[in-house]
């Protein structure tokens, strides 16, 4: 909401959206898809453009709500308005907006970046982020061997294949190792929390942000899976 606003947009949640529902659709369950992705077109209904800041969310809406309503023409029309309106936060803020609306921070420290996947494959976002994080004052930007490769978290796929997804959590820690940074950035939330999860299980220092935060200038707040200061 900072960086949206610092750019210039009047920023509502509205109260009554839901999930987007692609935990069902992952699973095959259209009906139940179908009945959330009603109500999410409801609730966003009139807004100018609707911004997630998780890809796979963006990704969700954008890509495949028209698909839940192809035996009801009225619906597709208002899943297709939805998804013509709908961003990612970091290519709104640069491919909408222009990245020089967005205020610079600072963020002392090194870090590295982790494409991905719905936000890479599905909606493009691979330079964007790092365009606004050059902007950074202090931050220094180490690249993975394998950024665009997955972390393994994969919404129900970590759950229907654990020892697969420890696996590839586990590659993915020691490339992060391997850039000697002390942050790790990613623009998916589900991303942030496996990989998160995983760094803390092996002991690591490295501390784990959503993109935003570092670009709001609110690096001092806990990182994720760190408790709350009192």
């Amino acid at each position: 909401m900072k960086l949206l606003e610092q750019a210039g947009c009047t920023v509502e949640v509205p109260p009554v959206q839901v999930c987007c529902g692609q935990p069902a659709y992952n699973s095959g369950d259209r009906a139940t898809t179908r009945a959330i992705a009603s109500q999410v077109i409801d609730a966003f209904e009139g807004y100018d453009a609707v911004v997630a800041p998780s890809g796979s969310c963006g990704g969700m809406l954008s890509h495949h709500y028209p698909g839940l309503f192809d035996d009801d023409p009225a619906m597709k029309a208002r899943a297709e308005n939805l998804a013509g309106r709908s961003h990612e936060l970091m290519s709104f803020l640069v491919d909408v907006l222009g990245e020089k609306k967005v205020a610079a921070a600072r963020y002392d420290g090194v870090a590295t970046y982790h494409d991905s996947c719905s936000g890479l494959r599905e909606l493009g976002v691979k330079e964007q982020p790092r365009r606004l994080l050059d902007s950074v004052q202090g931050l220094s930007l180490h690249e993975m061997k394998t950024p665009e490769v997955c972390c393994g978290f994969g919404g129900t796929f970590c759950v229907k294949y654990p020892e697969i997804s420890n696996a590839m959590v586990s590659e993915k820690s020691a490339d992060i190792a391997a850039t000697g940074a002390d942050t790790l950035l990613a623009g998916d939330l589900g991303c942030l929390m496996n990989m998160a999860g995983k760094l803390q299980r092996e002991g690591s220092a490295v501390r784990v942000r959503h993109v935003a935060e570092v670009l709001a200038g609110m690096g001092d707040l806990p990182a994720i899976g760190e408790p709350e200061r009192g």
